[in-house]
């Protein structure tokens, strides 16, 4: 074998040199920490797009951040985890680049981007795509599935229903599949059970759930207790409790609506459910108060009205036949106000409501559906006449009682005198029967139609 020469060598090695001199990045960009005001970081001399991930330098490693926005040199940055120990003139750098420690440049790794495939189900991740319970994700998919807008011309119409195995929902606000559909509830009257029943009975092939700013103790009482082993096989639970960042709360619920779309565009059936859409308000809230956006109802700045419906609109049934995503959104009623600004957005952008009375369940009637003020806006698509005409003599009878039951519990009716009323109290056991449900059992379509002509014929 023929020997190199020195300068055949030497060639060699400048070629080598050369290709890492080329691969090696021109320059490295970098600012400096300026100030932090509340949540936000302001950094100058690093100019940055919004979206883009950045580096700050801290006593205990580096904080990785978000751009939210800038103004004029000044870059706003805010922290994907609660950051700690960080001080004045802090070095910034974009991610996935070097970063200078002393002599020497290091590599600032970035969190993995958001891993949306099959291998998500049957996990608990954060908002971010990150396992929260344990188990690796699996390799980084080659082109990171991102949801885009649908055209409105292109969107199949609702025209099937849905099984939600709750009787009431079933018989009297039929879903359909691909509907959007708020659950509006105060605290304490069994919102968090009824989103069990759902995502445990619910007839789809794929349920998403995303548990945004609610307590960091109910994620895992709702993924063992509520949603259980059998259902959790189907299922992709996003938590971003109560104690994570604005940011991560935010985009909870977007990656949770991503991976649902995911499905729906590959064929699936998917029920996506986000408890809740008051806490992605509150967390967008947060945000835009701190880039100094102005309050213009009861605290809440004008880009929260714009991020609800950007939401939402992702949702529903696509261009891809026999796919869809049915959506429950859950909406806080803060000291029950019905008017709340977030519920009013809610009721305009949905296809209907569940309202949860707190005077049924204070009364143990389980779930506390008031069927008076729910509705369901597709369901006469979705039913057929004689189903959509005994929901309505039932609901009739339901409203008559309302309305005369004091004069009957002071004593002052007189039996006989409103044949309409006779009917509604002769009705009101199987009725209230009827409209009960526990927490373990299931009623299919059939059954509940079953149940209601037994009440009102037909």
């Amino acid at each position: 074998m023929q020997t190199l020469s020195r300068a055949q060598q030497t060639a060699r090695q400048v070629k080598g040199w050369t290709a890492r001199i080329q691969a090696a990045p021109r320059g490295v960009r970098s600012g400096k920490l300026e100030r932090v005001s509340g949540l936000m970081l302001e950094v100058g001399g690093l100019p940055m797009t919004i979206g883009n991930r950045a580096a700050v330098a801290s006593g205990s490693g580096w904080v990785e951040c978000e751009c939210v926005g800038f103004s004029g040199h000044t870059t706003y940055l805010m922290p994907i985890d609660p950051a700690s120990r960080v001080a004045p003139g802090a070095a910034v750098y974009p991610a996935n680049t070097p970063a200078q420690e002393g002599k020497r440049f290091v590599p600032i790794e970035s969190a993995a981007p958001l891993p949306i495939g099959e291998a998500l189900l049957g996990r608990i991740v954060d908002g971010y795509g990150r396992a929260l319970d344990g188990k690796p994700i699996g390799p980084e998919p080659p082109n990171p599935y991102r949801s885009m807008p649908i055209n409105p011309l292109h969107r199949q119409p609702i025209r099937q229903p849905l099984d939600s195995g709750v009787r009431s929902i079933n018989a009297m606000l039929t879903i359909g599949r691909g509907q959007r559909v708020g659950i509006f509830a105060g605290s304490g009257v069994g919102k968090s059970v009824l989103l069990g029943m759902l995502a445990r009975r619910c007839v789809a092939d794929v349920v998403v759930i995303g548990l945004v700013g609610e307590r960091g103790r109910e994620v895992r009482e709702f993924c063992d207790d509520t949603l259980g082993a059998d259902a959790l096989h189907r299922s992709v639970v996003v938590a971003a409790p109560a104690d994570a960042s604005p940011l991560a709360r935010l985009r909870g619920a977007l990656f949770a609506t991503d991976v649902a779309t995911y499905f729906r565009d590959r064929g699936r059936h998917v029920v996506l459910i986000v408890d809740s859409l008051t806490r992605f308000a509150m967390a967008q809230r947060e945000i835009a108060l701190s880039l100094g956006e102005p309050p213009v109802s009861r605290g809440y700045p004008p880009s929260v009205f714009a991020k609800m419906p950007e939401l939402v609109e992702k949702v529903g049934n696509g261009a891809v036949p026999n796919s869809s995503i049915t959506a429950f959104y859950t909406i806080l009623l803060e000291g029950d106000d019905i008017h709340d600004p977030v519920a009013d957005t809610a009721r305009g952008i949905l296809d209907g409501h569940l309202f949860l009375s707190r005077e049924l369940a204070d009364g143990g009637h389980y779930p506390a559906i008031d069927i008076e003020k729910s509705i369901s806006r597709v369901m006469p698509k979705v039913t057929d006449p004689r189903h959509l005409e005994a929901a309505r003599r039932l609901k009739q009878h339901v409203s008559r009682y309302m309305r005369g039951r004091d004069l009957v519990a002071m004593g002052a009716y007189v039996p006989g005198s409103d044949p309409g009323l006779d009917e509604a109290l002769r009705l009101w056991p199987d009725i209230q029967r009827f409209l009960q449900q526990g927490m373990e059992e299931t009623f299919s379509m059939d059954e509940s139609l079953l149940g209601l002509f037994g009440i009102v014929g037909g």
